[in-house]
């Protein structure tokens, strides 16, 4: 299982200082010095890599700051490939700026020698390659960071995809992972700029990430779940997991003949139906997000294959969404507010999906829901484009520093792609069309009396749990008081706040005190004459008299300009 190692300053072997060396080689070359502000590197070092990077400066100004990450990230190699393509779904980690870029890293590279992969293969199951298959073609048909896909047959003659992991990786992802978290920690506790996105945490994240993708035996997993969902359902085809030949690091499943779905050409010299399959393509996705919570959360073209009699195939099942019953709801609600132009519940249904570390301003916000919404809804829904709407939500969001949970981003995402690929296929497609039966059936779940009756029985049951629990907590609570161990905890822009409204009344009782003073010593000395006089009245108290008035008047205003008495 692979975990975090802390790499620190002394205990790193000649591997890791190597790969540091190149990792900021890398990073001076696209012109990331403000990061390495941070490393304290060596002057003398620091020097020679400015000198290696100077010929690219200039090249470098020309790309901006996400398109250079995703640069960075290609030169880094497999492990950080892997990570640009983790961030690129997490919306909740970077902005969508650097999410588009980093949706355009490419995971292919050379394949590694045949020998290593057959050792892989053999020390798994203890079998030579021979005694396990009746033929194995040494050529691959595809090569990634994480592993390489052979063409195969078995004993009894079944043509298998058998895919491998590449040798050593995860020895070589562990050293990765060590030196990520050592250089976010420095990140993070040192640019204030950037510690705001978390990178401690982002490593964290994806250390669980790569963790799964590592082990064959998930991606089996999700392979048998989406096959039985879909036992019934003779459009759709899930290649076959062969259990006995699969392990950790080696999946052999079921080898599909079919065509590209990005193929056109192809499938129309195949007579395939293209707005069948566009129809069948899209219910498919609707059905896993809307019937099972369970979702392909990269459905791209090279993942989905046409069979023959119109049969969708899909592959590479590594990377699933899972959403619950209530994210459901509160996304079609979100969905059917902005169909029915309401700004109002889209922005209550907005910040339901969302989360935040600062509430936003609730009514800014409506009103650019609102503009959203007359952006995008006056066309016909025949002529809404679902990517387009999805991104300047993204937009919108990030404004306000508003987050999406990852498996809602995967969701929209996967929603946006499939759209994408059945208006080529048929460009008369209405994806909310297509939709619009699954969203009221969720509607009518809702209140369905079954339904009903659960969250009556789980409500009372809170209830009752809380009841029951209340009086210890209380006693706990006083107990706290008594011993003087609760404490209340308050921010500083609180005390400010506060301070500042202290700061305020202060004044004001100090001026309504000079402003009473001054009347009532003006009144006095008229009432004593003090000369001099002037119409038989004392120029001093008439004076005074018409200061305070004065001061008065300008009170006044001064508490109704504010807004409070």
């Amino acid at each position: 299982m692979l975990s975090i190692r802390k790499i620190s300053a002394a205990g790193l072997t000649y591997r890791h200082f190597a790969r540091y060396r190149q990792i900021i080689a890398i990073l001076f070359k696209y012109g990331f010095e403000d990061v390495l502000g941070a490393f304290k590197i060596d002057k003398t070092i620091e020097k020679g890599l400015k000198l290696i990077s100077r010929k690219r400066r200039e090249l470098m100004k020309k790309y901006s700051r996400p398109e250079r990450v995703r640069m960075a990230f290609e030169d880094l190699g497999p492990t950080f490939i892997k990570l640009g393509q983790a961030l690129s779904m997490r919306p909740d980690f970077v902005s969508i700026e650097f999410i588009k870029e980093l949706s355009k890293l490419q995971d292919m590279v050379p394949p590694c020698d045949f020998p290593e992969i057959k050792e892989i293969i053999e020390s798994e199951f203890n079998l030579s390659l021979d005694e396990l298959f009746d033929f194995f073609d040494a050529t691959p048909i595809a090569s990634a960071s994480i592993g390489q896909v052979y063409k195969a047959r078995l004993k009894d003659g079944c043509e298998v995809a058998v895919k491998v992991q590449r040798p050593d990786l995860d020895k070589l992802i562990a050293v990765d992972l060590g030196i990520m978290y050592h250089l976010a920690s420095l990140i993070e506790n040192n640019i204030t700029e950037i510690s705001f996105i978390r990178p401690v945490k982002i490593v964290e994240e994806f250390t669980r990430i790569i963790a799964k993708e590592l082990d064959y035996k998930i991606e089996a997993n999700h392979l048998e779940r989406f096959a039985l969902n879909f036992t019934n359902d003779p459009t759709i085809h899930i290649p076959k997991v062969y259990r006995t030949l699969t392990s950790k690091r080696v999946l052999t499943m079921e080898y599909i003949y079919g065509t590209k779905v990005s193929d056109i050409k192809a499938l129309e010299q195949a007579g395939i139906d293209k707005k069948e399959i566009t129809r069948c393509g899209a219910n498919l996705l609707l059905r896993q997000i809307f019937d099972h919570g369970f979702f392909h959360a990269d459905p791209h073209s090279g993942n989905i294959f046409i069979l023959a009699n119109n049969v969708i195939g899909m592959l590479d099942f590594g990377q699933v969404g899972a959403v619950d019953q209530q994210s459901k709801e509160d996304f079609v609600d979100l969905i059917d507010s902005v169909v029915h132009q309401n700004s109002f519940k889209a922005t209550r249904q907005l910040l339901r999906i969302t989360y935040w570390d600062t509430k936003p301003d609730t009514r800014r916000l409506e009103k650019e829901v609102a503009d959203f919404i007359g952006n995008h809804l006056h066309k016909t829904l025949k002529d809404l484009n679902i990517s387009h709407l999805l991104q300047d939500l993204l937009h919108m969001v990030s404004r306000f520093n508003l987050r999406i949970p990852p498996d809602i981003f995967l969701m929209m995402k996967a929603l946006g792609t499939i759209e994408g690929i059945a208006r080529q296929l048929d460009p008369e497609f209405d994806m909310i069309e297509q939709a619009t039966p699954f969203i009221k059936q969720i509607k009518i779940e809702r209140v369905a009396p079954q339904r009903l009756s659960d969250d009556i029985y789980a409500l009372t049951g809170e209830f009752i749990q809380f009841f029951k629990h209340f009086p210890t907590d209380m006693i706990e609570i006083s107990r706290l008081i008594k011993e003087q161990k609760l404490s209340l905890k308050i921010d500083s822009k609180s005390l400010e706040s506060i301070r500042s409204a202290n700061d305020k009344t202060g004044n004001r009782i100090s001026i309504s005190i000079i402003i009473a003073a001054l009347i009532v010593g003006s009144a006095i000395v008229i009432i004593a004459g003090t000369p001099p006089l002037v119409f038989g009245m004392s120029f001093l108290g008439f004076a005074g008299i018409a200061v305070s008035a004065v001061m008065g008047l300008w009170f006044f205003f001064a508490v109704m300009r504010n807004g409070r008495l």
